[in-house]
């Protein structure tokens, strides 16, 4: 949960965020980071990567949008590990991707966080802000 911002420093490491970076340490220390949707990156604590693989494993190679997927978001996916001040570097093809250039918004969302560019966040948020109301409408009402 929450939101933070952070700025790259000149190794392109950013910090983890401190609740985050205490749940980390005490549960495991291995994360993935890989490209995320709307031009986001998806930061996985390493068990819930693994959670999904296996989920994806069961689906269908002989679809094309299957192969797609998986190869897009696998081939991307970077192991990485927090150093002793909380911080991972970011590679340079999801940086690339992201459009991260200095500053970054992280959010949790459920078992990951996303990493922005803190300017595309900006843009999404102030997009999807107003139709927040229509879409809790809409995922309420699947009584969850």
């Amino acid at each position: 949960m929450g939101e933070f911002h952070h700025t790259l420093d000149e190794k392109n490491r950013i910090t983890i965020p401190s609740p985050y970076r205490q749940q980390i340490e005490r549960e495991e220390k291995d994360l993935v980071i890989t490209r995320g949707l709307d031009k986001s990156l998806f930061l996985y604590p390493f068990s819930e990567w693994e959670n999904l693989g296996e989920k994806l494993r069961h689906l269908s190679t002989t679809q094309a949008n299957v192969r797609a997927f998986v190869r897009i978001f696998f081939s991307g996916a970077h192991p990485v590990r927090p150093d002793i001040q909380g911080r991972i570097t970011l590679p340079q093809t999801l940086k690339e991707f992201a459009g991260i250039e200095n500053d970054v918004t992280i959010i949790g969302s459920f078992n990951k966080m996303e990493i922005w560019s803190s300017q595309q966040w900006e843009v999404y948020y102030c997009q999807k802000h107003p139709i927040f109301e229509k879409l809790s409408e809409k995922i309420m009402e699947l009584e969850i």
